[in-house]
């Protein structure tokens, strides 16, 4: 998808608007056209805005007047917002009228839309989106309350997008950020192992091989990935917050504006399964996207590829895997374990002292992400101030319910061409929240769905290689007793 200016977008709306009039399936409204709708919906879309970070400016006014027309003074957009109870959850919670009627047409009417190849909704939605981050950039500060605000709403219209399986009318995509992919969290990572499955050790755990650079991707498309993730709720929040407060600050720079502060280095904090390699690997495309990174690469690694048991040579490693990882994303897994050992001869503390000059000396080119359990990551980073001091922001990646597992457990099966029989799916999800309930030792999230797949696969094999005949339904279909297993 090219990239559209604000106006382009507003000049696409009011000629889908008119369309929408035309063939009657707009508003019943005949006091006002669906373009006066549009804008009015826009219109307490920004005042919602206007005071999230502590009150109206006049740049907001003037953003609001060149923009959609409507002239206030600061005052007098405050007196409106509350007048229509635009702080309210009710608000937050409501889908605009316009986007009803936009959806209405993708649903219901896209043959009134003659040459219409793109959901119209989709238009809209990014309408409200480029929108509110053009206006968020124009004001005098921004502040995270702000950012958070508009990350939710949107998160509400591409929500409500998706509930409505709204389709590009030629049927060849889905809404950008909207629409899931049936991907789920128990994939591969950059290195082709599974996450959640056991590390290597000592030199064969030197860092992973880079990964092919990623396919040129809209950011869009890396967000649509990451919101259709099984879970992961307030990760899919915290980075759709950073990605936009990164839009905005990139257009602050570009008005001369005083940008906000980002901190582009993250830690990963949560047991293991949980996507955090997952999530690493689609940041370093988003930011690569963003214009950030030039390679958007993901190197893999952890104690073992960093720490050397000689004198002189952890430093070196270090550098190594620095130089492999400029341009991209340097994610280190179970990164506590570099200042977990004190005693003399362990070197893990000159991997973090080489580790944080690196990241000075190369702060255009290096993104570091530090991974781990959340306990052990919180000592890793009291053990040296440069730690924390880099490290600021955080990322909890909670552990799975059982419907969650559950979930996850279908993706893997659609993926692979099988699936569970109701009474399969009823006895997974039970299964899944005893093993919760008890957690015990090396429980691994996402990686028990990916066990429990491949054990109910090989069970259902046995059953079926003696029967004498076996149609495309048989070798499909996954039943309870093929889920039955010992331990589970």
């Amino acid at each position: 998808m090219t990239d559209q200016t604000l106006p382009q977008r507003m000049n696409l709306c009011k000629k889908y608007c008119n369309m929408l009039d035309r063939a009657g399936i707009g508003s019943k409204d005949k006091a006002l056209t669906m373009w006066q709708i549009c804008k009015i919906d826009l219109l307490q879309f920004l005042a919602h805005m206007a005071s999230a970070d502590g009150g109206v400016c006049y740049r907001e006014t003037f953003f609001i007047r060149e923009n959609l027309g409507f002239s206030f003074t600061p005052d007098k957009l405050t007196m409106f917002k509350y007048e229509r109870n635009l702080d309210s959850d009710a608000f937050r919670s409501r889908i605009p009228t316009s986007v009803t009627y936009f959806a209405n047409a993708d649903v219901n009417a896209p043959e009134k839309l003659p040459g219409v190849k793109t959901a119209v909704t989709k238009t809209l939605v990014n309408t409200f989106r480029q929108m509110g981050q053009e206006f968020i950039a124009c004001n005098d500060q921004v502040s995270e309350r702000e950012m958070a605000d508009f990350t939710q709403y949107m998160a509400l219209l591409d929500g409500y997008v998706k509930l409505k399986g709204i389709r590009d009318h030629d049927g060849s995509g889905v809404p950008d950020s909207a629409a899931g992919t049936g991907n789920n969290n128990a994939g591969t990572n950059s290195s082709g192992t599974r996450e959640g499955s056991p590390k290597q050790t000592g030199a064969a755990n030197a860092p992973k091989p880079m990964e092919k650079e990623p396919p040129e991707k809209t950011v869009e498309e890396y967000l649509a990935e990451l919101n259709a993730l099984t879970g992961l709720y307030a990760v899919k929040q915290e980075v759709n917050t950073l990605v936009n407060l990164i839009k905005v600050r990139k257009m602050r720079e570009e008005m001369a504006l005083k940008p906000p502060s980002v901190s582009l280095h993250l830690v990963f904090s949560g047991n293991p399964g949980t996507g955090k390699t997952t999530v690493a690997r689609l940041l370093s495309g988003i930011y690569k996207s963003l214009g950030l990174l030039s390679r958007g690469h993901l190197v893999e690694v952890d104690r073992s590829g960093l720490v050397s048991g000689y004198i002189g040579q952890t430093a070196a490693r270090v550098q190594e895997v620095v130089n492999q990882s400029l341009g991209g994303v340097l994610f280190i897994d179970e990164a506590y374990a570099l200042t977990a050992g004190k005693g003399e001869g362990d070197f893990g503390q000159e991997a973090v002292d080489t580790l944080l000059k690196a990241m000075e000396d190369h702060r255009d080119q290096l993104v570091v992400i530090v991974a781990g359990y959340p306990d052990l990551m919180n000592d890793f980073l009291n053990s040296n101030p440069g730690l924390r001091s880099r490290f600021n922001k955080f990322l909890y990646f909670e552990d799975y319910k059982a419907e969650e597992l559950t979930e996850i457990l279908e993706n893997m099966c659609a993926k692979a061409d099988y699936r569970l029989t109701p009474e399969a799916k009823e006895y997974a999800q039970k299964v899944f929240a005893e093993k919760i309930e008890k957690k015990e030792p090396g429980f691994a999230n996402a990686r028990e769905a990916r066990n429990f797949f491949e054990r109910a696969v090989a069970n259902q094999a046995t059953r079926i290689v003696g029967l004498s005949q076996v149609d495309e339904t048989v070798l499909q279909i996954l039943q309870i007793e093929d889920l039955q297993m010992p331990g589970y």
